[in-house]
Order: C-alpha cells, then structure tokens, then sequence
C-alpha cells in the first residue's frame, strides 16, 4: 500500500496561544522553565540533528548500533502488519532500521509539533519505502490527540516507537503518565519500543550536553530568538549563557539559560526580572538503569517483555507489551 504523505497529511490544530501560554507562565515561576518541547521549531530541530552527529553525543550512534543488532529479533516479536507510530518523530532517522526489520508493515505515523521538519522527514522516509503508507501528524504528543482514521479504525497491531532517550526529558512522574497515555492512543494489542540513556558519568554527559564546538549552547539559546520572532519579546540573547549541569542525586542532566547580567525583559505586555546569574531552566534529560526504568514502565502497566544493551551499558533498548487499563 503507498501513499503520498502530503496529500495524506493529517494536521490537527495546536492552540494558537499554547507557546505564548507556556513561557508566560513559566517565566512567572521562582525557578524560571520552559518546558524543552519549545526547543524544536525549525532552526532547533535543525540544530538538534548536528548534535546527534557530534563526537561528544554518544546516545544516537549508541542506539543506532543497538537497534541494528536487535531488529531481527524485535521483528519476531512484533506480528505481521504493524501501524508504526512514532512519537516526536524529528528527522525519523533511526526509523529505517525498524521498518526494514518489520515483516509488511501496514502503515508509518510520525508525529511531531514542527510542521515543517515532519513534511520534509516524512516525504523523505515515504521516498525511501514506496509501498508503505506515510500518515504525518502534527501534534503535540505528550497530549490527547487522535490517529489518522486512515489507521484509527484497523485491527493492526500498533508498534510506539520512542527513540533517544526523549522519555529521560520527563520527570519520573510524567513518565509514568506519558506512558499511560501512550497506552490509550496505541490501543489494545499494542506494544512500545523506548530506547533510553543509562549513563550517569558526568564525565561523559557534561561535554554530551555542552559540546566543544557550542553546537548545543546555539540550540538552547535559539529558544530566546524564537521567543523574541513569534511573541515579539525584547530578550538580548547574547545576554544568556547555555550551562549543562548534572544533578546527581537526581540522576539527570539539565539545561539552563543563564542572566549575564541583572536585566528586564518585556513579552506580551509583562516584564520579568532576571538577576545576574539567574536562569531558564529549559531541559532535563533523566537517565535510567535497565532495572530502574523497568520498574518505571512496569508502574505505568506496561510489562517488560525484551531489553538490548550496547557492551558497555551506556544506553538501552526496550521492548514493551501488555495491555494498560483504558481507565489507567
């Protein structure tokens, strides 16, 4: 079955006002955030994929090898004519590998909430796999939304895909209801495929999120200059420092914006004060031993059926299955 994905796309409205909602209210906190979905307008999904291809960012070449050495065994495991639903589908760059593996799969839905980067991703992955048909959906997916009724009213099995470690950028908490709600979307006979980031060596995560060539300080600070372009707010933005930080109690690793100075800044009609050295906390990616997010998965209902590890346990593949209750 093939299908062009533009003339298939399926483009539920985001709301109109849900960025400019988000910073006020987080730029109104004692402990400024903003939540790291905003990071991925165009110029940051752009820039988030010269991070992956960096020396110092082992997650993506890591899982890569991972998934190339399990396919073949997440195909046994997965029947025949599956729907592939990606969520924050980026670039859908690993997704080859598993479609490849997969025996007839039935149909691709990729959603992310950069219209621009999905229709460039998906018209290249449906480029690549003729047959398959490619249904992208723009959507922010930590939140309800419906599948394409191409799709929503078949018997297939669904397959969620969930690659780099993205479910680390939720605390535990959210965690648990991401995959809860993910349970509800994919429906019954469902299962999920999560890799995840086991690493908690700042050594190795503090140059991972703070790069020698500044790759990942453009990244986080390109939030400023989408604030500024969209909500029309005055940030100086060479007045901001990224910063990567490593809270090891918490076993994460986080992302700040950091005040060079002590300054105001107008957006919408507010103005919030910045004290020099006060910061914009804008991600957190938590890391998680196979055991530790196991139990995670297992607390949302979801049953641990395979798990894949590189040899020097850095990062994890995982294979969920089971039915959570539609009540969950």
């Amino acid at each position: 079955m093939s299908s062009n994905p533009l003339s298939a796309y399926a483009c539920p409205s985001l709301p109109q006002d849900a960025f400019a909602s988000a910073t006020l209210e987080g730029l109104g906190r004692s402990q400024k955030i903003i939540p790291c979905a905003w990071l991925y307008d165009q110029r940051g999904s752009e820039l988030f994929e010269e991070i992956t291809q960096l020396d110092e960012y082992y997650p993506t070449r890591t899982e890569i090898g991972i998934l190339q050495a399990c396919a073949p065994l997440l195909a046994e495991a997965i029947a025949p004519g599956a729907v592939v639903v990606e969520l924050g589908s980026g670039s859908s760059r690993k997704t080859p590998l598993l479609l490849r593996a997969l025996r007839e799969p039935h149909a691709y839905v990729p959603v992310d909430i950069a219209e621009d980067f999905l229709r460039a991703s998906a018209s290249a992955l449906a480029a690549d796999f003729p047959e398959l048909t490619v249904l992208p959906v723009v959507a922010d997916f930590t939140q309800p939304f419906h599948l394409p009724p191409q799709v929503s009213g078949t018997p297939h099995p669904r397959l969620g895909f969930f690659p780099g470690s993205t479910i680390g950028n939720f605390t535990p908490a959210e965690a648990v209801r991401f995959l809860q709600h993910a349970a509800r979307l994919l429906g019954h006979n469902r299962r999920m495929v999560i890799g995840v980031d086991a690493t908690k060596d700042p050594a190795v995560l503090v140059p991972a999120y703070n790069d020698s060539r500044g790759i990942t300080a453009e990244f986080n600070l390109n939030l400023l200059h989408r604030i500024n372009l969209e909500l029309g707010a005055d940030f100086d933005v060479n007045a901001f420092r990224h910063e990567a930080r490593y809270h090891d109690r918490l076993g994460r690793i986080e992302m700040h914006l950091v005040s060079q100075r002590k300054q105001i800044v107008n957006l919408l009609g507010h103005r919030f004060s910045f004290e020099a050295d006060e910061t914009i906390h804008t991600e957190n990616s938590y890391k998680y031993s196979v055991p530790e997010f196991q139990a995670l998965a297992a607390s949302a209902g979801w049953h641990p059926q395979a798990v894949w590890q590189d040899p020097a346990g850095r990062f994890s593949v995982h294979l969920l299955s089971n039915i959570v209750s539609e009540t969950a």
